[in-house]
This record gives C-alpha cells, structure tokens and sequence, in this order.
C-alpha cells in the first residue's frame, strides 16, 4: 500500500466521509489514528475532525508511482465494453449522484447529460455557487458514471449513455450533515419518475463510522425504502481495510449492493486483479456484495477545487485526476448497474444484485470478505438467468433509531457549536416517528419543505411554458435568510445577506480559479445548459 501512497488517518474526517477525500494538511501514512480537534473554516460554517470515519483511508495519489488507471481499462474490465458493441451503454437510465456538486467541464457538459436536482449543501446560499462542485469529489465520481465527451473526444465513463440527477450536499470541503443526506436521498425517492428522470440507480459514495443497528439507523432506513422503490442504491463500502470491523453507513444496510475496491495493478491481465488494502472487509454478519476498480482511477477534474489544490501531485493532465477509495468503486459499479438496466430494464433491484453477484469474477488473489462475490462483469451480467434466489428478506429497518448515532463521530459546526443532538441543520427536532412513516408513504417533501422548514425552492424553473421537459434552468433555490439558527438549534448565527453570517467564501475558494477553455463569468458559468431534452 505504501508504495501507491495512500494516505491514512484524516481521510475523510466530516460530517460525512465522502470516499477519496483527504484533508488539506494529511498526516503521513504511518499515522493511522485520528487527530482530534483539528478545525478548518468554511464560511461561517466549519467542519470539526473529531475522529477518523468509514471512508478515511484512501484518497487522492499524491506519491503514487505507478501509472493511472485509465477510464478505458475500467470500462474493460468490467464488461461495458462489449456491452457497448451491443448498443447498450446506459441510454435513457437516470443515475442519482448525491456529492458534492457537479462542476460544467468537458464531458459532463452535454445537453441533459447533467440535471441539477435542489442543492442543498451550505453553499446554496452564496450566489454563483449553488451546484456547483468546489469539492472535486461529485464530479470526479460524475465521469467514471457516465462521462461523455463530444463529438472527436475519447473520454467515455461506464455508462455515456445515462443522464445523472446530481444534488448538491457537500460544501467545497466536503462537510455535510447527515439530516442533508436524509432530505436528498427522500428527495430523489419523490422525484424519479419526475418528467425526463427515470431515476433507476442512486449513488453514495459516501459513509459514516455509526455503529447503530441498520433496523433503526435512519440512512439505513432511507436506502433501504429507496431500493423498495425500484431505485439501485450503491454505496462505498469503506476504505478501512482490516482496522475496522464493519462497513460505512449506510452499506451496512443487507439490501443495497455495497462495493469493496479491487486493485487492476494497471494490467490488462485480469489474473493479477486483487482487493485494495485500504477496502473495507466488514464483518461476518455484513461484508461487501461486490468489488470494483478503485485504484488510482483517473477522471475529470475540477481545476481550482479543494482537491486539486491541496493534491497538485495527484493530478494526470489539464482534464484529469487520479484518486483511489471505494468511491471510485461505487461510481464504477452504478455506471455498470446503468448500463445492465438499459438492456435489461425490467429487472427489479433484487434481480440487479443477484445477477451481478452471481456472474462476478472470484479474485484468486483474496479471501472471501474482501471481495464479496467477486469483481463485477456486466457483459456476462447481461446473458445471464435471474437466480430463483433473487428475492431477498431480510428483516425491514424500521428508521425509528437516532439521528446523533448515524453521524458517527463525524459533526459539521459553526465555529463554536458542533451540530450534535436529534436535530437537522436548522435546528428542527428529529422525530423519527414522524418522518419514517413519511419516508415510506413518499410524503416527507412538501414543495421545497423537509422536516417543517424550508430548503429549497418548489419548483422547477423552466423556460418551457408548457412545463414539459425542463429546457430552462436547475431546480430553484431557496434563501435561507431569517432562519434562525437561535435558542434551542446548533448554533446562533443566520443565514443572512445571501451569505452565512454575511461572509463569502474566501480562503480555500475555489471561485475565481482559471477555466482554460470555458464560459466563465464572475462567480457563475455560462452557456452551459445541464438540463433534460
């Protein structure tokens, strides 16, 4: 592992851990304990390190030596390829991407290839900066799924033929809430069969260190009514190697496909394929269902976000950026779950995993918790029978658990005050006896309203007067000025001015950095149109 440079400790230390990140001043690899009480501001709102989360173990290839993987030598091996030749490449499949935004740059910038969902990360209250990904994390996992380029461009991602629903939750540094996670991911259940969606896969590259029982853990609880709903939920199963007994939440859910990362030792010879040191092996009762590459994976890049200027080693050329976690994994395994469906749209998300599980490759090279049923192949996933055991019944979550234990160790804050306790980002009561029955009847969103408070707008906003297809602009946004966060919420600050506490984002911004080659006006792009055909 030392020799590919992966970094160990901070990692991913957030609210939530989202898969490759590691944090702007790493630890060396030979520090693999968390560092408590670090702080870095965002804004008005700051992210605390106070332990090390479920995806904290890789990230993005500073040291490494050895040649990227390619985007085409994924694509290769895992099937698509062929799959392609067949005419089958994810054309008319939505895939939910749940990030940290998505940014306009070459090949995710074709009409409908992007469709901007609400954002609803701290950052959807500074002007020019709603969607987009100051991260690098969304858009990153946004080209392995379904990058595309145009006309004479040779970049292509698992499935260039889906569209991808991205709603924002992450700000530039990668901190989000869980109560964030929750509201997008009841958002996309609510919406998938809007106009122009055909959400049939959601994917979360993302995870934290809760140890609460999936039957009560809320994220559990919303995958898990997300896949009742005919959405293939696919989830990072951890970079944590053997240092932890268990899979990230909410991959520990039984019923969604958790993705371990398998290592393609930047061969075309599958013989020597293994399982990455840093993937998560679970335990007995929960371990992944299925690996995927996620070793060094070069995609595209977001010039001047957090990533790529705190990891400039990291970085292939002017478009790309190599990264290892089983986030790149996840983001392989949705694109081919996309293209698996546009051939085989009938199939329900039980039928999915069995079939990919039953027509996996076994790694000669790794035990079996490691690597699940083995490394995924779409190509003989498509020829291949329903097993009669698809079905699967588990015991059903229940979401009635606490939403303080599913954040794990993991808090965003204020500069002062963690946001901790059974409350959202606005500091409304978590009652999951309400919201659970909600999540179920599908009813939790009411216009731009989660939880009793307004997010987001309520509408789409379109130039279509005919409220067809969505010609116009991204979901609208919703200031959230006069929200008080005040005596019995997180913190006493507003979100007032169009900023937080007024300030604008300053220091690790990413706004303002060079576009070589793009629309860019002031802090808002141009002549880029994300929206449905």
């Amino acid at each position: 592992m030392g020799a590919r440079g992966f970094k160990r400790g901070l990692g991913a230390a957030m609210a939530l851990a989202l898969g490759a990140m590691v944090m702007p001043s790493p630890q060396p690899a030979a520090t693999a304990g968390p560092v408590r009480g670090a702080v870095s501001t965002v804004g008005g709102v700051v992210k605390v390190v106070t332990g090390v989360l479920g995806l904290g173990g890789a990230g993005w290839d500073d040291t490494t030596t050895t040649p990227p993987t390619r985007i085409d030598q994924v694509v290769r091996a895992v099937g698509a390829d062929q799959l392609w030749l067949s005419g089958y490449d994810g054309g008319g499949v939505g895939v939910a991407l749940i990030d940290s935004g998505v940014a306009p740059v070459d090949g995710l910038d074709g009409q409908g290839k992007v469709i901007s969902g609400p954002d609803l990360s701290f950052e959807s209250q500074v002007p020019g900066d709603e969607h987009l990904d100051g991260f690098g994390h969304g858009t990153h996992m946004a080209g392995i799924i379904a990058g595309r380029d145009g006309v004479g461009g040779s970049f292509r991602g698992v499935a260039p033929g889906a569209h991808l629903l991205s709603l924002k939750v992450a700000s530039h540094d990668g901190a989000a809430d869980v109560s964030q996670m929750l509201a997008a991911i009841n958002w996309v259940i609510e919406h998938k069969d809007d106009t122009g969606l055909n959400i049939r896969v959601l994917n979360l590259s993302f995870g934290t260190d809760s140890v609460q029982p999936s039957l009560v853990d809320p994220l559990a609880y919303a995958v898990e009514t997300a896949w009742a709903n005919g959405i293939v939920v696919v989830v990072a199963g951890g970079n944590d190697g053997t240092t932890r007994a268990a899979l990230t939440d909410p991959a520990i859910d039984p019923y969604v496909i958790a993705v371990g990362a398998s290592d393609l030792h930047a061969t075309n010879d599958t013989s020597d394929d293994s399982v990455a040191d840093f993937s998560s092996r679970g335990s007995t009762n929960r371990s992944v269902d299925v690996v995927a590459p996620g070793v060094s994976i070069a995609s595209l890049r977001v010039p001047g976000s957090q990533i790529d200027q705190n990891h400039p080693s990291a970085v292939v050329d002017d478009r790309f950026f190599r990264g290892s976690g089983t986030s790149q994994a996840t983001a392989v395994m949705a694109g081919a779950v996309a293209d698996l469906l546009s051939a085989r749209p009938s199939l329900t998300p039980d039928e999915v995993k069995a079939v990919f599980r039953a027509t996996a490759a076994s790694l000669p090279n790794a035990d079996l918790r490691a690597q699940g049923a083995g490394q995924v192949n779409v190509w003989r996933a498509i020829h291949a029978p329903v097993p009669a055991t698809a079905t699967q019944s588990f015991a059903a979550a229940t979401g009635t658990g606490s939403l303080e234990q599913a954040r794990g160790t993991g808090h965003v804050a204020d500069g002062v005050t963690e946001l901790t306790g059974e409350q959202d980002i606005f500091g409304q009561p978590w009652v999951p006896a309400v919201w659970a029955p909600a999540t179920a009847a599908g009813t939790t969103w009411s216009g731009g309203v989660w939880n009793g408070v307004e997010w987001t707008g309520g509408c789409w906003c379109t130039d279509d007067p005919s409220g067809g297809a969505w010609t116009g602009s991204s979901w609208q946004g919703k200031s959230w000025t006069g929200k008080s966060w005040t005596n019995s919420t997180w913190a006493g600050n507003s979100w007032t001015s169009a900023q937080p506490q007024g300030k604008s984002w300053t220091g690790k911004s990413w706004t303002g950095a060079a576009w070589t080659g793009k629309s860019w006006t002031g802090t808002s792009w141009t002549g880029k149109s994300w929206t449905s055909s």
